[in-house]
Order: C-alpha cells, then sequence, then structure tokens
C-alpha cells in the first residue's frame, strides 16, 4: 500500500470516529466536525488584541501597503493560474510538480516534501496560520469589528488552517475601507513574516555555517561499488588512500592515481570508519541507439574489458582505449552475461545537433547521434575532454571536428566557434550524453552532493567557486534573488540543481561545520535553519493562495470590495447582480485553472486528445 492510499485511510477512519463521537455528544461545543474537517474554537485572547490594535493608526497604515501589494498580488496570481492551466492542457506530459498529490503540503506525500522535515514543515505551516488569522483578527479590533470566535482548523490530526470570526452585523456595518484593510491583513502578515524568517536565514544562521571538509555523498548507486562498502547519503569520505580529502575535486584526484581496491575513511556524522572500496567499470546510464547497442534498466552493466585488456576503473578504460579513435569494448551484465564485444568508436557522445549552430551549418544532420573523437587535433574520449577543450578555444576560430555517424561513417566537420553563453572558450552546438559513447561510466557509484553550492544560495559562504555554472547562480546576488532562490530549492531538479534542496536533513547536516557564536547551539543551528526556511517557505505559499481572486479566499473577498467600489460609481440598476457576476466569474476562471493544473493531462488522456 503506499503513501497517498495510507493517508487516505486514517483520514476515513478519523472522519468515522469523530462523527461517531458527535452524533453520542461526546465532544465539547468547542470542538466542531465537519466531514474530516475539525475546528477548533476559543473566545480567548481578544483582550491581547484588544491591547495590540491601540496604535491604530500604524497598523491602518501597515494594512493600506499590504492591501496595495495584495491587489498586484491578485492580478499576478490570476494570469498565474490562468495561464498554468492553459498550457498543462497543452503539454504531453505533466510536469512532476503538476501531480496532484504535489499539491498538497504533506510531508512524504508530496513529492518534494520528505518526511525528514515534518516537524519543520508541520510548525511552518502552524506558525503561518496563527500569524495569518492573528492579522485579521488584530485588524478586526483596529476597525471596531467584535470578534465572536477563533481557532483552528484540522484535517483529520494535521493542522491546516486556521480562522476568526467576526461578528457578521458589525463587519458590515463597517467601511468598505476598513473590511478591506481587514481582509488583506493575513497576506500582509505572512509576507512580514517571511521577511523575518529569511533574514534571520540569510544573516546570523546560514553565517555560522561552513562547508565541511571531504566528499560529501548524495546518492549512493544499487549494487554499486559504494554500494557494497555500505556507504549512505549523508557520509563524508575524508580520505582516501591515506590521503586527506578536501572537497570533491580532491577526491576525484586521487582517485584516478589509487588502485582498483583503494582504503578510504568516512565520517558520518557519529563515528568514523575505515572500509575498502572495490571498484568495477559500472555504466549507471546509456543513450537510445548508443553504438554499444546496451540500455541500462535495472542492475547497472559492467564494462570489463577493453581490447582484451581487463578494466576496472575509468583511468584503466581511458588508458586501453589511448589514442585510437576506435577500440573493442567488453560489456556484461551485473551478473556476468555477455551483452556487447565490439569495436566501437570510443568519444563523446552527441545526443542531438543543435539547429542553426556551428557543426549543423557545416552538415551535421539535426536528430542524428554522432560520436566525436577529435577535436582541433585534441583526442576526445568523455563529454569532459570535450568540454575541457572547447574552454580552451576561442570563439571565431574554425577548428576540425572528426566524428563517426550511427552507420559507423567517419566525417570530419571544419566548424567555426561560436562563443558559449555561460563560459570562457567556444561552442560546437550540440548536446551531449555524459561519459563515453553513449555510456555514463562510474566506478564508484557516489554522487557528489554540492554542498558549497546550496549554503552559497542561501546567502552562507560556500567558497569562491560555489555558483560556477549553476544555472540560478546570478540571483544570489540580491536579497530579492536569494528570496526566490529558497522559495524554488524544494524544487531544485525542475531547475538544473543535482538535488531538491529540503532543508538541513537527512544526513545533510553532516556536510557543514558550525563556527562563531552560535556554534554552542550544535545541532539546534540545523534545526533552526529549517524550521527558518519552511517557515518562510509556507508563508509565501499561503500569501500567494489567499491573493487567489477567488471566494471564500482573502483575495476572493477583496475583490468584492473593489468590485462594489467600482459599481457604485457605474449608472446600473442592478449592482448587486453587477458584483455578484464579477466575482463569480473570477471563481469559475480560478477553478478552471486549478483542475486543468492538476488533472489537464488525465482529463485530456481520458479523453483521447493526449
Amino acid at each position: 500500500m503506499n503513501t497517498a492510499l495510507w493517508v487516505l485511510t486514517g483520514v476515513l477512519a478519523y472522519t468515522a470516529a469523530m462523527a461517531w463521537l458527535q452524533t453520542r455528544g461526546i465532544l465539547p461545543d468547542s470542538v466542531r466536525v465537519s466531514g474530516p474537517l475539525t475546528t477548533l474554537h476559543t473566545r480567548r485572547g481578544r483582550a491581547f488584541l484588544n491591547r495590540l490594535a491601540r496604535p491604530t493608526r500604524f497598523w491602518r497604515a501597515l494594512a493600506n501597503l499590504g492591501l496595495g501589494g495584495a491587489l498586484v498580488a491578485m492580478v499576478g496570481s490570476f494570469a498565474l493560474i490562468l495561464s498554468s492551466g492553459l498550457s498543462a492542457l497543452t503539454a504531453t506530459q505533466p510536469a512532476a510538480i503538476r501531480q496532484p498529490q504535489n499539491f498538497l503540503i504533506i510531508p512524504g506525500v508530496n513529492d518534494f516534501l520528505p518526511l525528514s522535515v515534518a516537524p519543520e514543515i508541520v510548525a511552518g505551516l502552524a506558525i503561518a496560520m496563527v500569524i495569518h488569522e492573528g492579522a485579521h483578527g488584530l485588524l478586526c479590533r483596529v476597525e471596531g469589528i467584535d470578534i465572536d470566535s477563533m481557532g483552528l482548523v484540522f484535517l483529520a490530526v494535521l493542522p491546516v488552517g486556521a480562522f476568526v470570526e467576526p461578528d457578521e452585523e458589525a463587519t458590515q456595518a463597517a467601511s468598505r475601507g476598513a473590511r478591506a484593510r481587514m481582509f488583506a491583513a493575513g497576506v500582509t502578515a505572512n509576507v512580514l513574516l517571511t521577511v523575518l524568517a529569511f533574514a534571520l536565514l540569510f544573516g546570523p544562521v546560514t553565517g555560522a555555517m561552513a562547508v565541511a571538509p571531504g566528499y560529501a555523498v548524495g546518492e549512493v548507486t544499487p549494487g554499486s561499488p559504494a554500494s557494497a562498502a555500505d556507504l549512505e547519503r549523508g557520509d563524508r569520505i575524508v580520505e582516501v588512500a591515506g590521503q586527506p580529502i578536501d572537497d570533491s575535486a580532491a577526491f576525484d584526484t586521487v582517485l584516478a592515481d589509487a588502485a582498483a581496491d583503494v582504503p578510504i575513511v568516512v565520517d558520518d556524522g557519529d563515528t568514523t570508519r575505515e572500509v575498502v572500496l572495490e571498484r568495477e567499470l559500472q555504466a549507471i546510464g546509456s543513450a537510445g541507439g548508443n553504438p554499444f547497442g546496451v540500455t541500462v534498466a535495472d542492475a547497472p552493466p559492467v564494462v570489463t574489458a577493453v581490447n582484451d585488456e581487463p578494466v576496472r576503473t575509468e583511468a584503466d578504460f581511458l588508458a586501453a582505449v589511448g589514442t585510437d579513435e576506435r577500440a573493442t569494448v567488453t560489456v556484461t551484465s551485473a551478473d556476468g552475461e555477455p551483452l556487447a564485444d565490439t569495436r566501437v568508436p570510443v568519444g563523446a557522445y552527441v545526443v542531438a545537433v543543435q539547429e542553426g549552430g556551428p557543426i549543423h551549418d557545416e552538415g551535421a544532420t539535426v536528430g542524428e547521434p554522432l560520436t566525436i573523437v577529435s577535436v582541433s587535433d585534441d583526442r576526445i574520449r568523455t563529454d569532459n575532454a570535450l568540454a575541457a577543450t572547447l574552454q580552451q578555444l576561442e570563439p571565431g576560430e574554425t577548428i576540425p571536428v572528426v566524428a563517426y555517424t550511427a552507420s559507423g561513417e567517419r566525417v570530419t566537420y571544419d566548424v567555426t566557434l561560436d562563443p558559449h553563453p555561460s563560459r570562457p572558450g567556444g561552442l560546437i552546438g550540440v548536446s551531449l550524453f555524459p561519459g563515453s559513447s553513449g555510456l555514463a561510466l562510474d566506478d564508484v557509484g557516489a554522487s557528489p552532493y554540492p554542498a558549497d553550492t546550496y549554503l552559497a544560495l542561501l546567502g552562507g559562504d560556500g567558497g569562491p567557486d560555489a555558483l560556477t555554472g549553476v544555472a540560478v547562480g546570478g540571483l544570489a546576488n540580491s536579497v530579492v534573488g536569494l528570496v526566490f532562490v529558497t522559495l524554488i530549492l524544494p524544487l531544485g531538479s525542475l531547475f538544473g540543481l543535482p538535488f531538491n534542496f529540503a532543508g538541513f536533513a537527512g544526513g545533510v547536516a553532516n556536510f557543514y561545520i558550525l563556527e562563531g557564536g552560535l556554534a554552542v547551539l550544535g545541532g539546534g543551528v540545523f534545526i533552526l535553519a529549517n524550521l527558518l526556511f519552511w517557515a518562510g517557505w509556507i508563508n509565501v505559499q499561503l500569501a500567494l493562495f489567499n491573493c487567489l481572486p477567488a471566494f471564500p479566499l482573502d483575495g476572493g473577498r477583496i475583490l468584492r470590495m473593489v468590485a462594489e467600489a467600482i459599481i457604485s460609481r457605474v449608472p446600473i440598476d442592478n449592482r448587486h447582480a453587477a458584483v455578484r457576476t464579477i466575482t463569480v466569474s473570477s471563481g469559475l476562471v480560478m477553478l478552471f485553472g486549478l483542475i486543468a493544473m492538476v488533472f489537464g493531462n488525465q482529463i485530456l488522456t481520458a479523453l483521447g486528445m493526449a
């Protein structure tokens, strides 16, 4: 049974139990049940709000500022939801973010919200809801509107909302401006709390962190040498063959000269241990139509020999290939069954020639794979070798590019390099598959976690090269950019980052050390960072959601105020009907957009249109 089904079963059981308690009169009057939703009502806290509301001019000025921002957000959210819904209906495959479960802020159900940070997410959600509804209550008292009750809303046992019940007669008696300010107060409070949370996160909290030395293990391939050595996500390799390791570059350098069976020292955050890494050269990925005819499915195949010479490491592979453009490569399954023993060109594998690019202009066919074996008389055996060579060449330079077509024909293109958009050197206009000849080769099976990059993206000191080549790295140079980056980090894989960042949890804290005054808090710094991260993230989401111009959200109520103000100045007989038409139409458009975003692809598939 998957997680979503377990959650649904639990919700149904809770609903049945609470319905039984309610029918028996066991529940107190302060607890009210409506299906899976439970509301907890109280009149406590009103005296505190009365005292807090005394600087009325200040609160009104702040609420007016928030109302202006909410109006802008309403227009933007309307356009965003509508355009996203329409794009979802035209997409051939739904994006991961548009999967139905990913619209729920439930750790373990949402693919981007892991269970490891569930306490911080729930705490951030509770804080956001209390602050949101508390702000509504505060502005009620500022505007002289009485409060009947306040409380929390639970979906089963999960807090999903809060509420303030203003007195209906007092609300109707208040001015239109007073009501609009009151409705916008929740969004304003969420934005202010976000500013506070991110200011603390970007300042003293991440400022107390530094990247720990070692090779940070971000992911381990099942069945790999790293897996056999019991390496796990969150481990740091701090020593290889007796040599200390500072970072992933040092790890690669030392490993390239080490024996196939190499001792390493691993730090898991609690203890250190020494293990022997018994390497073998595995194909952890494959490109369609690669010269080997090998497809990586479950267990990775193994490259065992090149030109009948046994190989176990990538260095062995490159040495055995040497300067020859073609080599006989032996590939077996994980169980030792022969998969390929064929002579193929060994080089950087091109999966796509870019239309209008330099090599396309010289005759390379769009859609036909190529294996590039030489550039400017430099032997090219991997995608990294091609990138390194091109980085040393000047845009405008004309160079020979030697490649093999899918049919095995050797061709030479005289390519005039274009400038590369994001790094020094030239561009030939191709998309490459990592590794050699369409196989992604790895003799360890552990992917590095870019701890320096994520620290720099959160405003910390990740080092001078932490953001080099990072697609969103330039955004970290401004406060607004930092906020935007922080909001997309849980979705990092959708923006070119290697991992979705969910905070300093799930072993990630082991990649950092603490320094400065906050170091006395120990692991509490990481808990605080997670709480600030998710509190800021959730408050922004809650503010934007409430800005949707659809009733009963705050945006829908503000829209009604605006519509009433405009219609009151228009010579229309039935002004109430006109206001209702505007608000209902906006709500229906929002509902259409949200349904299309979540279920658009499923609807098209059911209709046979996808």
